[in-house]
């Protein structure tokens, strides 16, 4: 390999090293933070909304339970269609369908049932969890078994233990189950929205740095 080759020059010209590479990942970097930076607001904004939406869920569960099945029941509206309308498309041009339509029609009974019997879509769901939950319980004391002392045998059985007894209570009381992972949910929609407001205000005070200054504080 000549010189000229390795330091990227052309023949007769001056020899300068290569560093296009770095150079654009600086770039795309400083832009993305640029950007971030500019919209701080709308970082805050969702974290501000976050907030809300968990303190709703830890004060009124019953309320946010409802809203929930209502967004499920919105989203299998949604879905369905677009499916049943992916599936004719690809009729038309002698693709397979039938799985498409299928898919639509299930998601738009799934809709139909939440709008219609809520309670029953909200039993379907803690019964899932808790089935879910025993399975997975049981996978981690079969695991456990195998696994030696030194490697944390006890605290995987432990772990699988209450997640056994947890889906059995789910299934006992599927109603007090239901309020219990809205309280979960509202304290992570806390926690991420207090995430949020602080990134917002760490964007808000380089917003009117530069650009190239932004891969300087990576």
């Amino acid at each position: 390999m000549s010189t000229n080759d390795r330091f990227g020059a052309s023949p007769g010209g001056p020899a300068m090293p290569r560093n296009d590479a770095p150079r654009s990942a600086f770039t795309e970097s400083d832009a993305m933070s640029a950007m971030l930076a500019q919209n701080w607001w709308a970082v805050a904004l969702r974290g501000v909304f976050s907030i809300l939406f968990g303190i709703l869920a830890l004060v009124m569960p019953g309320v946010t339970i409802a809203v929930l099945i209502l967004w499920f029941a919105a989203y299998m509206v949604v879905d369905g269609i677009f499916a049943i309308v992916a599936g004719i498309r690809a009729a038309r041009h002698h693709r397979r369908w039938g799985m498409l339509i299928f898919e639509g029609i299930v998601d738009l009974i799934a809709a139909a049932i939440a709008f219609v019997a809520p309670l029953a879509t909200l039993l379907a769901f803690v019964w899932l969890s808790g089935a879910w939950a025993i399975i997975s319980g049981a996978m981690m004391l079969a695991a456990a078994i195998r696994l030696r002392r030194t490697h944390g045998k006890w605290w995987l059985g432990l772990g699988g233990v209450f997640s056994i007894i947890w889906g059995i209570l789910l299934f006992i009381a599927p109603v007090e189950g239901a309020v219990v992972m809205t309280w979960w949910l509202g304290a992570y929609a806390l926690i991420f929205g207090v995430a949020m407001i602080v990134l917002a205000f760490h964007l808000r005070q380089r917003r009117g740095e530069p650009t190239g200054t932004a891969a300087a504080h990576a």
